[in-house]
């Protein structure tokens, strides 16, 4: 029997396996918010509440069904922190950094887990890449935490509860996950800039990519005798930092034009820039807010439903069909429209497989999202589109936030969010590899002929 067992499962590819952890986490995750201790006292949880509550942590989003400061108690706070930090940073990358503990050798098959789960595209360096990216997220988050912490001994009583609120916030913003423990998201430090600033960084450092974060500090970092040698950022990390650094401008500067006569009228000039940059942020795949969304004009909130399926950067803790897709994707269109062939940038040329595989991941996730719109609507009829579509690019870029139809959601509505969350945590690119399974090279061909197209 277990033979059997053993033999199905190394049929399995490394994606297929992947999401089966990610099933077990979500699984781990119901049980331990099931423990009555996580909840306050004379709060009861429904199951499908639970369940839902599980994904979304899991998945390092945030839509919520219910008050979080209302409903968990302190050690419930440290359960979804402890959580938040396992969906963060991939599950393969806390089983590495275990086994690295343990003194186990990683073997090829490990290896592949973690390339999968990392989306990286070769099996050198990667229990280096873990090493590095746990300890950079662990430093992030330390700072984070100290130094929200000390500045929030200006709003709380106590010290315990200014670094509980600290930490939280730090391992939240981190992790892009939109969970707060104020009941209010960051609305009561709507005129703090300082708290404002570093959440936003906390934010970036989060969704921008690892990779990008472990070059950035070798650049920094880089010996003597290396400076002689002009040091080269890679592909992925320029593509990145620029697509990113440009839609968080591009962001900011809609969302001051289209409420400049509507919710920014009546504010001063850096109350309104500062309530844009951090909407144009926390649609990366941040999910926290300063303001009430819901008093936003329709284009503004359907700009914010397109940065939220973009999504943040690829192995990072954001979702979406991530930044260097939607990147891919321009550039085709603009060199189709030139009549080029071949796609340069950043003095390179992109590989053609990569095109293909930007293109599939968005008709993929168009269809999905269209979808799950169209499902929501069917289930839950009282809301409006826009709701329906806010709430869709919310779970699916694994954001969080929300327009206030969450609690409101029939089961079924839950449901359909709850597959958008895991799939937006697992990736698109697994998910492609789940449903066809193992690469196979085909054995023979038919002729070729061309289609008529446009």
């Amino acid at each position: 029997m277990w033979s059997n067992v053993r033999s199905r499962l190394e049929k399995l590819s490394p994606a297929q396996i992947i999401t089966g952890y990610y099933l077990m986490a979500v699984t781990v995750s119901i049980l331990l918010f099931s423990i009555p201790a996580v909840h306050k006292p004379g709060v009861e949880v429904a199951f499908i509440d639970t369940v839902f509550t599980a994904v979304s942590v899991v998945s390092d989003t945030g839509l919520t069904v219910f008050n979080i400061s209302e409903t968990y108690s302190v050690f419930g706070y440290f359960v979804i922190m402890i959580v938040l930090q396992f969906a963060g940073l991939g599950i393969m990358a806390i089983s590495t950094f275990f086994w690295m503990i343990l003194g186990r050798k990683i073997g090829l098959r490990g290896r592949r887990l973690i390339m999968v789960d990392h989306n990286q595209l070769a099996l050198s360096g990667l229990v280096q890449l873990v090493r590095e990216i746990i300890k950079l997220i662990i430093l992030i988050e330390l700072l984070g935490a100290l130094i929200l912490g000390v500045h929030f001994l200006n709003y709380y009583p106590t010290w315990k509860e200014a670094f509980l609120q600290g930490l939280f916030a730090s391992v939240t913003a981190t992790t892009n996950a939109g969970m707060d423990i104020t009941g209010q998201s960051l609305v009561p430090y709507a005129s703090d800039y300082f708290v404002q600033l570093i959440t936003i960084i906390l934010i970036i450092l989060g969704a921008i990519g690892f990779p990008v974060l472990i070059e950035v500090k070798e650049f920094l970092f880089r010996k003597k005798m290396d400076l002689e040698n002009p040091f080269r950022f890679s592909l992925f990390t320029r593509l990145a930092t620029s697509t990113y650094g440009i839609l968080l401008v591009i962001g900011t500067i809609l969302i001051l034009l289209f409420e400049h006569q509507h919710y920014f009228k009546d504010l001063t000039w850096h109350k309104s820039f500062f309530y844009a940059f951090f909407q144009a942020t926390t649609t990366r795949s941040a999910g926290l807010a300063t303001m009430d969304i819901t008093e936003f004009t329709m284009p503004t909130l359907l700009v914010m439903s397109v940065f939220m399926f973009i999504g943040g950067s690829p192995t990072s803790v954001g979702g979406g069909i991530r930044t260097t897709t939607f990147a891919l994707n321009i550039l085709f269109i603009y060199h189709f429209a030139k009549g080029n062939r071949d796609i340069k940038v950043f003095n390179r040329e992109l590989h053609q497989d990569d095109i293909m595989k930007s293109l599939a991941i968005t008709l993929l996730a168009i269809v999905m999202c269209f979808t799950s719109v169209v499902a929501i609507s069917i289930s839950d009829p009282r809301h409006q589109l826009m709701e329906i579509v806010f709430e869709v690019c919310s779970a699916f870029g694994t954001v969080g936030l929300s327009m206030g139809i969450t609690p409101d959601l029939s089961i079924f509505g839950k449901f359909v969010l709850m597959i958008l969350m895991f799939i937006g945590r697992i990736g698109l690119t697994s998910f492609l590899f789940i449903i066809g399974g193992k690469k196979k090279d085909a054995n023979y061909h038919y002729p070729k002929e061309r289609v008529i197209i446009g």
